[in-house]
């Protein structure tokens, strides 16, 4: 039986591992996650034959959750790309917004639509636009990509129906009204704050065009592709076509979602159109049927087999992520990291800040916000009756937690560094800064309610 204290040690040198191999050696980074997971595996008190059994499992309940969604993703963003339909969307954004804030209204976009989308599908859907932005506007991608995560992650993390605050109501016992109220204020409020803080940093010059941007990256040669179609005269569908492959994914993931809050029993129409993968499928028909008219039929599948060289590289790098999170969970390192933890859980500050460290821990343990929320709200539930003020705030700090340092081992980092043409040392100044500084600001509004607004 390994002890707690080795289990940690291990999980920090396999993340020392996943960073030496990508950013000293260069591997790709599904390399690095390999050899990673194999040293936690054994050194986490699993057997060889188990670690690889472990590993293999990992990937591929990784590809059967968002393979083909992400896939299908892509192929989506090509086509909007190649017929002038992200353009058409970007110019309605640009035109919302004042020049110098554009990039507040993708984050807000990404906010609004990430309520009833998942994040992987929020950011496939809306990059393509930040790319128009960008080159549009002479804008590096830094804040695009950043803006855009900021906006997202946020949604996901606080505002029913998605998964995590969905399931808040119902672990600590309160009503599912109160945490859509909630969610929605501190959500806008973050969004606006943490945008804000992002870009002031981000001016001070952190940025590093030649070593955090992938010059290599097919997203990089899009930018320049959309930067020469600004003084195209071709024609480009209307912006109601335009947004066709955008709203039928959302509008099915949001029927589902809406049918599973307010049925006991969710209606089979409702799973259906709900499930990911036929909303991302129909959308993607969808843009094909929105591109035809202006690249032609022979173009359509040039189009998307230049959109599944991109997608081959994420789903690699995704699919070894999963590998990485599954021989985590299987070292039992959640228990050890709590059975270290101690203090006074009846008092608000200390119950608080308890949560979202522990939120954060798992984050960083394992890498999908998702698990670390439900893990730590699963936690915290049993002591939440104790601590004087209203559970919603204890959610809150939890699912800030979980949403807070995204990095290697976290398939959305990959995606948002994939999509967005960037190194992983670009990631790391984007997602992960942009995520981070969200759960801080959701977590001090949430403490701030704590104290003040005990409801």
């Amino acid at each position: 039986m390994v002890s707690p204290a080795m289990l940690i040690v291990a999980l920090v040198i396999a993340i020392a591992i996943i960073l030496f191999c990508i950013i000293v050696l260069k591997l790709n980074a599904s390399i690095g996650m390999v050899l990673a997971s194999l040293f936690m595996g054994v050194a986490g008190g699993l057997d060889l034959m188990t670690t690889m059994d472990t590993i293999s499992s990992g990937f591929g309940s990784m590809m059967t959750s968002i393979g083909l969604p992400v896939g299908f993703g892509t192929i989506l963003g090509q086509l909007m790309s190649d017929s002038g339909a992200a353009d058409i969307i970007a110019d309605k954004l640009v035109s919302a917004f004042p020049e110098k804030r554009s990039i507040w209204g993708l984050s807000l976009a990404g906010f609004v639509l990430s309520i009833p989308v998942f994040f992987d599908v929020t950011f496939i859907i809306l990059i393509p636009i930040g790319i128009t932005i960008a080159a549009k506007i002479d804008m590096k991608m830094c804040y695009v990509t950043g803006c855009l995560t900021i906006g997202a992650t946020t949604a996901h993390c606080v505002v029913p129906p998605t998964p995590n605050p969905l399931a808040a109501a119902d672990i600590f016992g309160f009503d599912l009204g109160i945490m859509m109220i909630v969610g929605l204020v501190v959500g806008f409020i973050t969004v606006l704050v943490s945008d804000f803080i992002y870009v002031k940093i981000h001016n001070r010059g952190i940025w590093n065009e030649e070593k955090d941007v992938n010059h290599s990256s097919n997203v990089v040669n899009e930018l320049v592709t959309a930067r020469a179609a600004q003084n195209s005269s071709k024609a480009r569908p209307s912006f109601g076509m335009a947004l066709l492959p955008v709203v039928i994914p959302v509008v099915c993931i949001l029927f589902g979602t809406l049918g599973s809050a307010m049925f006991d029993e969710e209606p089979l129409i409702c799973s259906f159109l709900g499930n990911k993968l036929v909303a991302m499928t129909l959308g993607t028909l969808g843009a094909y049927l929105v591109s035809l008219p202006y690249i032609g039929r022979e173009n359509l599948e040039k189009s998307a087999g230049e959109a599944l060289k991109s997608a081959r590289v994420v789903l690699l790098i995704t699919g070894a992520g999963g590998s990485f999170s599954s021989v985590i969970t299987a070292t039992g390192i959640g228990n050890a990291i709590v059975s270290l933890l101690g203090t006074d859980t009846t008092s608000v500050i200390p119950a608080m800040f308890l949560a979202y460290f522990i939120g954060m821990i798992f984050r960083v343990a394992q890498g999908s916000g998702t698990v670390a929320g439900m893990t730590s709200m699963g936690i915290m539930a049993t002591i939440a009756p104790a601590i004087g003020c209203h559970p919603v705030w204890i959610a809150l700090a939890c699912l800030s937690g979980g949403n807070s340092i995204g990095h290697v081992n976290d398939s959305g980092f990959w995606v948002a560094t994939n999509m967005s043409g960037l190194t992983v040392t670009g990631g790391l100044k984007t997602y992960t800064l942009g995520s981070f500084i969200s759960s801080v600001c959701i977590f001090v509004l949430a403490l701030i309610g704590a104290l003040v607004i005990p409801l």
